[in-house]
């Protein structure tokens, strides 16, 4: 097992940004992992286990951010938090 840093640019694709409902949903996917997993935006960087933390980054549609993970699972956390911002945090869909 690894516990390299690992390190993957993410862009908000859903139109109402990262409000409270996707905040939740990445919290969770993060507290599933033992990595220390954060979000960075122009240079703030915040805990992705805390909902508060997320809300301030006042990330919008079309927002590009940071993603770093380390630790033992910081690989398969990367990958989990990445696809839900590629598939909008499932709210793409509801907005057709």
């Amino acid at each position: 097992m690894s516990s390299a840093a690992i390190t993957r640019n993410v862009v908000v694709r859903n139109p109402q940004g990262l409000h409270a409902r996707p905040a939740d949903l990445l919290v969770r996917e993060a507290s599933r992992h033992q990595a220390e997993i954060s979000l960075e935006k122009n240079g703030y960087r915040v805990d992705c286990k805390s909902i508060l933390s997320l809300l301030t980054l006042g990330a919008q549609c079309g927002t590009e951010m940071s993603l770093y993970a380390e630790g033992a699972d910081a690989e398969q956390a990367v990958t989990m938090i990445a696809e839900l911002f590629e598939n909008g945090f499932h709210e793409m869909e509801q907005a057709e």
